[in-house]
């Protein structure tokens, strides 16, 4: 599994405008100190204008990303739309949802919409995977789509292996195998591509304390061993 992790280093100078630098962190392309300091005043790149639903105003945002080519999507949750920021740019655009409250799944739903997106996750081919929490599935959208395709769950809340409950964190592996951390069903399933089900590969054993338990989770990362890291929120620990 190669993780998607970035660095930011963020350069400011009163008398000109301020520069974001993302790189990728594959490998050992990237090598910061263990005592690495970062600058305490740091700058606005994408909403700052209030909340609201305008192009350059975000609502309630929870995921974010950032590409190899330093653009910076974000799930900008209660407007059920991914915004994308260019660096160089002004101003945001939408590339999934936008087009109000709706459900992404189900007999006579629209494909074009979300409903209180959480997460995002671009691959490498461009296509944005979101979290489309209150729907209880991933939707994958591909660049230059006009409507996303289901890729993980679409069959209501629940805790069947075809079920999601107000999941949260995704990871999409280079094969296009998904990872989910399944909120309230506290577990960790994996949706190969195309699958109609997924498998518990973490958790699943009732919320706990316990090594093997899960207690509520956010969000997940793999490193470049392929070690898993979670947020196990109702535990107070990673």
């Amino acid at each position: 599994v190669t993780p998607f992790l970035f660095s930011l280093t963020l350069s400011y100078d009163p008398l000109i405008a301020p520069s974001i630098s993302i790189y990728p962190l594959r490998g050992s392309a990237i090598d910061i100190h263990p005592n690495g300091r970062w600058q305490q005043n740091g700058f606005t790149v994408a909403g700052g204008t209030g909340r609201g639903n305008e192009i350059n105003q975000l609502s309630y945002p929870k995921g974010l990303y950032a590409d190899d080519d330093q653009t910076i999507y974000v799930a900008d949750t209660d407007n059920h739309r991914i915004m994308e920021w260019k660096v160089g740019t002004t101003s945001d655009q939408v590339v999934t949802g936008g087009n109000g409250q709706g459900s992404g799944n189900g007999s006579g739903n629209r494909l074009d919409q979300l409903n209180r997106p959480t997460y995002v996750f671009v691959d490498r081919d461009q296509s944005v995977y979101v979290s489309d929490s209150w729907n209880h599935c991933v939707m994958k959208w591909m660049e230059g789509a006009t409507q996303g395709v289901v890729v993980a769950g679409d069959q209501g809340e629940g805790n069947g292996l075809t079920q999601l409950s107000f999941h949260q964190g995704v990871v999409v592996h280079q094969l296009g195998t998904a990872y989910v951390t399944d909120y309230w069903n506290h577990r960790i399933t994996r949706w190969p591509k195309e699958a109609t089900q997924g498998s518990v590969i973490v958790g699943g054993n009732d919320d706990g304390e316990q090594s093997n338990q899960l207690y509520y989770l956010y969000g997940l990362s793999f490193d470049r061993h392929g070690n898993l890291c979670v947020v196990d929120y109702g535990n107070h620990r990673v």
